[in-house]
């Protein structure tokens, strides 16, 4: 409530002094949020530590949230030694119940060999997973898959109609990516990648 000011004027300090409360006692979602508040800095200093610390109890409750959080700061080296295997496993904990953001990133794992061998085709399944969900950055990595033909057969068609959902839901890279195989396509192709971008939104982006 004191954290969105909701009820109440917004007060991240007696926010924090609740959440610490309710974290002390063991509640995941209390330790998540006070991960995120030290994280962000916002009713204290910034402490990427103290964070980890939170987000650990909290993820080791099998929360997904802190568990995708975890993958980033590790990752990034943030209050941790940078782990690219370690940012790995905690992707996947996240990934396997099902957070779009987790999946988008473990397939950039996969992608790029980052903390675990190249695979090319697991990159694919968790881009798509991600995508089906919405995740503009999973859409435009699966388009980008599709026009080199990485973990797949290269198809300019999808390339160009992921490159297009991508877009429209806000990844900038997304509309270069269906302008660039578009110079190689036929206007047929093109038609037809159009209309499989439309019937993929329809079907909430579900078996494109």
């Amino acid at each position: 409530m004191y954290k969105k000011g909701q009820g109440v004027p917004q007060d991240y300090k007696t926010a924090l002094k609740w959440l610490k409360f309710s974290a002390e006692q063991g509640y995941f979602n209390a330790q998540y949020n006070l991960g995120v508040m030290y994280s962000d800095g916002k009713g204290v200093t910034q402490d990427y530590k103290t964070a980890v610390k939170w987000y650990k109890l909290s993820a080791e409750q099998g929360y997904a949230l802190p568990q995708f959080n975890l993958g980033v700061m590790y990752k990034k080296g943030q209050g941790v030694p940078q782990d690219y295997k370690t940012a790995l496993k905690w992707y996947e904990l996240s990934a396997k119940q099902g957070d779009a953001s987790a999946q988008s990133n473990l397939g950039v794992r996969y992608a790029k060999g980052k903390g675990v061998q190249k695979d090319y085709k697991t990159a694919m399944k968790w881009y798509r997973l991600s995508a089906e969900q919405g995740d503009a950055d999973a859409q435009y990595n699966l388009g980008v898959m599709y026009g080199i033909g990485q973990g797949i057969i290269q198809d300019n068609v999808y390339a160009h109609m992921w490159g297009n959902i991508a877009s429209s839901n806000g990844n900038e890279n997304g509309g270069k990516l269906r302008d660039f195989v578009e110079k190689k396509m036929t206007p047929s192709q093109i038609e037809t990648a159009q209309k499989l971008a439309r019937k993929c939104v329809l079907k909430k982006y579900k078996w494109c």
